[in-house]
């Protein structure tokens, strides 16, 4: 896929702290209940760490008990890509970013109404601009 905003790794590795970059651009994840944001309940919207393309609002977020922040929907579905995620002997759906192919997370089905689904996000794949 092409992407919109497109950088090379090196470029994305001085833009990026090394645990964002970890997760973001090699599909890593933070531990959970560690990140900052998974337990944020400001109005605000939330971006893709990596370019900064906002995502979800926080009127679509839920406490899902997991650790990470989650989302029952996203502002738009063209917002994101899904890919099929077979790591680690489990299938998922792995969650990135539209616009520059970071990764974010994964999507599960055991969300609440009205979607049914749970996009369980990684806090430093994130930027929070908290509403005014």
């Amino acid at each position: 896929m092409t992407y919109k905003i497109q950088k090379t790794e090196d470029e994305w590795k001085q833009l990026l702290s090394p645990e964002q970059y970890h997760i973001l651009r090699e599909s890593g994840t933070e531990a959970a209940f560690c990140g900052l944001l998974y337990n944020n309940h400001k109005a605000g919207k939330y971006a893709c760490g990596a370019c900064k393309t906002t995502i979800f609002a926080s009127d679509n977020k839920f406490e899902s008990g997991t650790g990470w922040p989650s989302f029952f929907q996203p502002i738009s579905s063209e917002l994101l890509e899904l890919k099929e995620d077979r790591n680690y002997g489990m299938a998922r759906t792995e969650v990135n970013c539209g616009s520059c192919g970071s990764h974010l997370g994964h999507v599960f089905n055991d969300g609440p109404p009205p979607t049914g689904k749970r996009y369980c996000i990684n806090s430093e794949a994130l930027i929070f601009e908290e509403s005014k």
